[in-house]
């Protein structure tokens, strides 16, 4: 399965589908929307008709696009991750000069990617390509499709907020999406070890985008006990105020992410992928909401039950209970839209 690529030879993965590499909380949330027949194909049109074609020019008149005569070595790592994890098209990929160091997927017909100069500026090139795949990885489980979408729904109900209990309403939904939307980062995180193939290049990411350059002045070993003394930091008001900390963020803290692929690439999977045993893309549509659900619910409570913060402790219960009842208020959603089964 090993195939040669621009620099060096790295597995390939034919028809690898997305939930080889998603976190099962991401996983359930997007198996669960693709089992509803029209919903995907709707609010896919909806967010391409919305914003695609205006954010698309926007960034062809004001940034960089890479290819062979600009940015020829992005442009091959974005070639290079594609070829990897077996994309149908290479996205297209755009530069822009912004010193936050940051990239995102966009788009929903014809996702592309936008690098900032921060961020190129900061990595070198195997941390470089670990976020590009991040991208890809992104673009293949149709991130940048889903969030568009939400934000979409979300704009609609905010004109609902003037209702009794509207906006603890909206702010629920928020929270909630948000909390997905941190899961998915952490899905994009595996792409990009997938397409790296490197996991020291990943945790690399991870500590410069939280101290910068300055490697030299950093312990990968200090870094992970920094994580593990966050994780277990004070008492049930500490785990709340790191609740409400993090609500508000796009993307998990940089000590939480490198724990993450550090746990995820020693717990056995990572290598059970590279050595070719993963779900594939033709299977995707026969898999099951309920059973990812589920899956989510073992995730969540596998990383209770390691965690040291004693707020957790205190939600533990609840959260099982409502993982449960949403696996089967999804079901039931899914077997109406797909007709009746035959029960024998």
């Amino acid at each position: 399965m090993t195939e040669n690529t621009p620099d060096r030879a790295r597995t390939r993965f034919p028809g690898i589908s997305s939930r080889a590499y998603e976190h099962p909380a991401d996983r359930s949330a997007l198996v669960a929307l693709r089992s509803l027949s029209g919903f995907d194909v709707v609010l896919r049109k909806l967010s391409g008709l919305i914003n695609e074609r205006s954010l698309r020019l926007m960034f062809l008149g004001g940034t960089v696009r890479v290819g062979e005569d600009q940015f020829r070595n992005i442009y091959d790592m974005v070639r290079d991750a594609s070829y990897v994890l077996d994309m149908p098209e290479v996205p297209e990929l755009y530069v822009r000069q912004d010193p936050t160091p940051n990239a995102m997927a966009l788009g929903s017909d014809h996702p592309f990617i936008v690098l900032n100069t921060g961020l190129i500026d900061l990595l070198d090139d195997e941390e470089l390509r670990f976020v590009v795949g991040h991208e890809v990885g992104h673009i293949l489980s149709g991130h940048a499709v889903y969030q568009t979408m939400m934000q979409i729904l979300l704009q609609l109900g905010s004109r609902l907020a003037w209702l009794p209990l509207g906006n603890m309403g909206i702010a629920a939904i928020i929270i909630g999406l948000r909390e997905w939307f941190r899961k998915a980062e952490l899905s994009s995180d595996r792409a990009g070890l997938l397409v790296g193939q490197d996991l020291d290049a990943a945790k690399r990411v991870m500590m410069k985008l939280a101290g910068g350059t300055r490697l030299g002045e950093m312990s990968s070993e200090a870094f992970l006990e920094q994580a593990r003394e966050y994780d277990a930091a004070g008492d049930v008001r500490d785990g709340l105020l790191k609740f409400l900390n993090l609500l508000g963020q796009s993307h998990p803290f940089a000590v939480i992410r490198f724990a993450e692929i550090d746990r995820w690439a020693r717990s056995g999977e990572y290598e059970r992928i590279l050595a070719g045993d993963y779900p594939r893309r033709d299977d995707d549509g026969r898999a099951s909401v309920t059973d990812e659900i589920r899956e989510a619910a073992k995730s969540y409570r596998e990383s209770w039950e390691r965690t040291a913060d004693p707020f957790v402790g205190k939600v533990r219960d609840m959260a099982d209970a409502a993982a449960g009842a949403a696996g089967g208020l999804f079901d039931r959603f899914a077997r109406r839209d797909n007709g009746p089964t035959d029960s024998n």
